[in-house]
This record gives structure tokens, C-alpha cells and sequence, in this order.
């Protein structure tokens, strides 16, 4: 491997693991090394294709810890395994990059990293509906462009929200934490689509709803959808927060985009490909009030062609987890998955992950995704 492109911490540990990504903070490391890790890290910012991945694996690697922009697929896991791998993790809650029937045919454990990004994401996905609801992009830049000659009644005309419908599409925790946030924090009335009932959230709504009934204001309601036509129709905002997966990809496509408002909202902070890019291009060049905010893009990290000169489109670079809470946090899950594998540990089998991000966590893998395919055990 490339002097430049690697750096080495621990170099005395027996256990080899590469790291495709300089990961922030200093407790992964430690993690890492009191499991006897030699670990080698990725300087590169650009994403790293299939073969220097597999490359970096070479003939002796104990584990990996690789970035959701990487296809760890049966090419890798195959070398990963003839390398005596026994342990991958991404660095990310979702996995979709991840081919886990590969990684389950070779018996190795993936992990993840959920939990530590809930409240981050979520507040990105807050923010971006209210850069996109009050026009904050287009107003910064007619700012700095030295275009603002003083206050006119019509300036940056925006939608208020309190009062109106967010759909949110997806309730896991991320999505759940989005809704709560847009209906006890902006009074928005709640409907969601999701293959399964959310009861906490609805009663969670319900109480605050009967909060604001007490105190002599309108309540707001939290329902669930029957249809994700259903949900398009009726919202003001739409917030993204599905998994992606085969049933889900172009869940936004040029004929649901048609069933939304004229002055709708699109917020994704899930993953690119939920959303048909060419047709959200051409929908907002027909339907200038209409309004996406996007932190994730279809082939990141390039943009359609004529998303970025769209002034009704809000584009950040992926960065909804990014706080330093956050993305420490995300990395002493993934250090600890890869650790505790290495070191014998059993599966946590609690949704909870809290305990994992003190100075000592349990004797666990905090969060592999494929424990009972491959027989791991579960701690007691």
C-alpha cells in the first residue's frame, strides 16, 4: 500500500484491520488497539473502488471498518474471508452497500451503527425543511451577491408551517424523531407511511396534542397513511427517511412527484436513489414553488444534470449526522463490532447502544446485522 495514501497505529498488534477512512476522535483507536489491532487507516478523501480495497485486504487482514460510498459485495468479502477476516463493519446505520447474503455465506459478522445518529439526522432534516419552507439558500446568496437594496413587502416570499401537514415516509428511529420534532416543536399535524404502526408516536403526539387542547390551543393529530399516494397528496413537506432496497428504489419517481402539492416540500436525508433525480429536475423546472431540500444524491457524489442551477433545490454534501457527537460516537460502534468479534465476544441483543459509548462498554458486538444468520450468540 501507498506510503501516502495509509497511515499505521499500534503497529505491534497482531490482529491486522483496515480502516478505508480517517474516522474522527480517538476512542475507536483505543478500542481498537486494546484488542491487539495493528490498525491501518486510508488518508484518501476520494472513494476507494473494489480492487484497492481488495488490494488493502491483501493476505492477512483480521477485519474491516469501510464507508457506505464502498460496494462490499461478494468480490470483497471472498477476500476478505481468504484473508482469515472475521469481522466487517460500515461505518453508517444503514447498509445497503453492504451484499450481506455474501457476507453471511462467508461467515462474517457486518455491523453497523445505529442509535448515535438519530437526533443529528433528524435535526438536518428539520433544518433543511426550513431552508427550503423560508428560501434561506436563495436568500443568502442574493446577500452576498450585494443585491439587497433594502425591505420590500414580497421579498423571498416563504411557507409557513405551523398548522400544515408533514408526511414523513418511514418510521424507524430517525423518522420518528423527525415527526416528533416537526409536530411538538412547529404544531405540524403528522401523517406517516411505514409497513408497520407506530403506536409510541401517535400516543406521543396525542398527548402533546391534548397539551396544547388544555391551554386553549388547536391540537395537532398523528396518523398513518394507507398509501404512500395517499400521504403525497395530503402533506406540505415530505421528509425521506426509508431504508433502501430494491421495493424502495425510485420510491419518488415523475408520477408520485405529480400527485404533490404545487408549493410541496422534499426532504431527503436517507439515501439518493429513494428519489428518481431526472424527474425531481424536471418537476421543479415545471413547478417553480415547488421545493426539495437533499443531503443524499442518486450517484453521489455527482448531481443530475441541472439539479445544481435550480434555485428551488437546497444541496448539503451528506453531512445530516455530522456532529462530532455523532460521528465519534459512529466510530467507537464500528471499532466496537469489529473488536468484539475479534475478541470472542456475543452479539448485544438490545436496541439501546448507549452503554457502548462510555470509557468501558460491555463485552459485545453492539450492532451485528447478520448475528442470527450466522449463529452468533447473544449476550445474557
Amino acid at each position: 500500500m501507498s506510503e501516502k495514501k495509509w497511515i499505521t497505529h499500534n503497529p505491534s498488534g497482531t490482529r491486522r484491520v483496515i480502516v478505508t477512512k480517517e474516522l474522527p476522535g480517538e476512542r475507536w483507536l483505543e478500542i481498537l488497539t486494546q484488542a491487539d489491532c495493528r490498525i491501518e487507516v486510508c488518508t484518501a478523501t476520494e472513494i476507494l473502488p473494489v480492487d484497492e480495497i481488495k488490494a488493502a485486504i491483501g493476505n492477512r487482514c483480521a477485519g474491516a471498518i469501510g464507508q457506505l460510498t464502498e460496494d462490499w459485495g461478494e468480490a470483497l468479502f471472498v477476500a476478505l474471508k481468504g484473508a482469515g477476516g472475521r469481522a466487517y463493519s460500515n461505518y453508517a446505520v444503514g447498509f445497503d452497500n453492504v451484499n450481506l447474503p455474501a457476507a453471511t455465506r462467508q461467515q462474517i459478522p457486518v455491523g453497523n451503527t445505529p442509535g448515535v445518529l438519530t437526533g443529528a439526522t433528524a435535526e438536518m432534516a428539520v433544518a433543511l425543511t426550513f431552508a427550503a419552507a423560508r428560501r434561506v439558500v436563495e436568500a443568502d446568496a442574493f446577500m452576498r451577491g450585494g443585491h439587497y437594496g433594502g425591505w420590500l413587502p414580497g421579498l423571498f416570499l416563504g411557507e409557513l408551517l405551523c398548522g400544515k401537514r408533514v408526511g414523513v415516509v418511514g418510521m424507524g428511529r430517525i423518522g420518528s424523531a423527525y415527526g416528533r420534532m416537526m409536530a411538538e416543536g412547529c404544531k405540524m399535524h403528522v401523517i406517516y407511511y411505514d409497513l408497520r404502526q407506530n403506536k409510541p408516536l401517535e400516543d406521543a403526539i396525542a398527548s402533546y396534542g391534548e397539551f396544547l387542547r388544555a391551554r386553549g390551543e388547536k391540537p395537532v393529530s398523528c396518523r398513518r397513511a394507507g398509501s404512500i399516494e395517499e400521504l403525497l397528496r395530503d402533506a406540505d413537506v415530505v421528509s425521506l427517511h426509508a431504508v433502501l432496497d430494491p421495493s424502495t428504489h425510485h420510491l419518488i419517481n415523475a408520477e408520485r412527484l405529480a400527485l404533490m402539492k404545487e408549493n410541496a416540500i422534499l426532504v431527503n436525508t436517507s439515501r439518493g436513489p429513494l428519489i428518481d433525480e431526472a424527474a425531481l429536475v424536471d418537476h421543479c423546472r415545471q413547478n417553480p414553488g415547488f421545493r426539495a431540500a437533499l443531503d443524499v444524491f442518486e450517484d453521489e457524489p455527482a448531481m443530475a444534470p441541472g439539479l445544481r442551477d435550480l434555485s428551488n433545490v437546497v444541496v448539503v454534501p451528506h453531512i445530516a449526522s455530522a456532529t462530532r457527537w455523532s460521528r465519534e460516537g459512529m466510530a467507537v460502534l464500528a471499532a466496537s463490532n469489529v473488536a468484539g468479534i475479534l475478541m470472542g465476544y456475543p452479539a448485544w441483543p438490545h436496541r439501546d447502544i448507549s452503554l457502548f459509548l462510555g470509557k468501558e462498554g460491555p463485552r459485545a458486538a453492539p450492532s451485528i446485522v447478520n448475528a442470527r444468520e450466522i449463529g452468533l450468540a447473544f449476550h445474557s
